[in-house]
């Protein structure tokens, strides 16, 4: 389970049905070794390169990747006035990249002087996702973010009836779905092209991107004159660990009905 999101044991929720506590803040952070080499790559240049990276979890945030200092090109690095304060690590000071013409202002953040109870954060760095143009995993592009092994995607086959219906007309109808469990997501049905209505679905132009499932194409609904924006999604070319749900669409709006055995979802 991800650690700092419900249903996990950091999240800082006292509803949960256990029978222990874990005592201390509302607002927890845990450090851990992440156990692969990571890269980022700026303008042509690696400004980032580490197998000693760590992952901070914190309450509520997806993972953070720190790194030692001694992992990043230093020298396209240059400190700016920003400083930050974290009731929860202290006082964070920021460094822009820079190679050539090009600038990621702010890109690079660390706490020169965290407080004591975050005192295992001297030394490291974090650097913002969406400021470098690529990251790698080992020799795999990383999208999205970078995944958090305590995040889990599972797809399993599904042979129950399954019908999503806008109104009264049925879009899609299969025997052969597929189920996809996602660590804090509801599960969502996948099912497969041959039994959607295709010629009722447009392809749009949006795009979203998943750490554990690549990037996601969407299609708008045109049904009875109407349309519905970006009622389906689908993977694909997904990524390899959910590589079962390529050639699959699930659906979602307000809008419309799912049933699993003549039951409403």
């Amino acid at each position: 389970m991800t650690l700092t999101r419900l249903p996990g044991p950091l999240a800082g929720s006292d509803d949960q049905l256990t029978n222990y506590r874990i005592d201390g803040p509302k607002h927890r952070l845990l450090q851990h070794p992440f156990p692969r080499r990571i890269r980022a790559e700026f303008a042509g240049e690696t400004v980032l390169d580490t197998r000693n990276g760590v992952l901070v979890h914190e309450t509520g945030l997806q993972p953070q990747l720190y790194v030692p200092e001694a992992d990043l090109r230093t020298d396209l690095l240059k400190a700016t006035d920003l400083h930050t304060h974290c009731p929860f690590k202290g006082d964070a000071s920021y460094r822009s990249i820079h190679v050539g013409d090009r600038v990621a202002e702010n890109a690079v953040w660390h706490y020169p002087e965290p407080i004591g109870s975050a005192s295992w954060l001297v030394g490291y760095a974090a650097l913002y996702w969406d400021r470098v143009d690529r990251w790698l995993d080992e020799d795999d592009e990383a999208v999205g973010h970078l995944p958090d092994p305590f995040h889990r995607v599972d797809v399993r086959a599904n042979s129950q009836h399954v019908r999503v219906l806008a109104g009264d007309t049925v879009v899609a109808e299969s025997d052969r779905a597929l189920l996809l469990s996602e660590t804090g997501l509801p599960n969502r049905y996948y099912l497969p092209e041959a039994d959607i209505r295709t010629e009722l679905l447009t392809a749009t132009d949006t795009r979203t991107v998943c750490p554990y499932k690549g990037w996601a194409s969407y299609w708008t609904l045109n049904v009875a004159g109407r349309e519905l924006a970006d009622v389906a999604w689908g993977y694909l070319e997904p990524l390899p660990e959910a590589a079962r749900i390529k050639g699959y669409r699930s659906f979602l709006h307000a809008e419309l009905t799912t049933e699993v055995d003549g039951q409403p979802l």
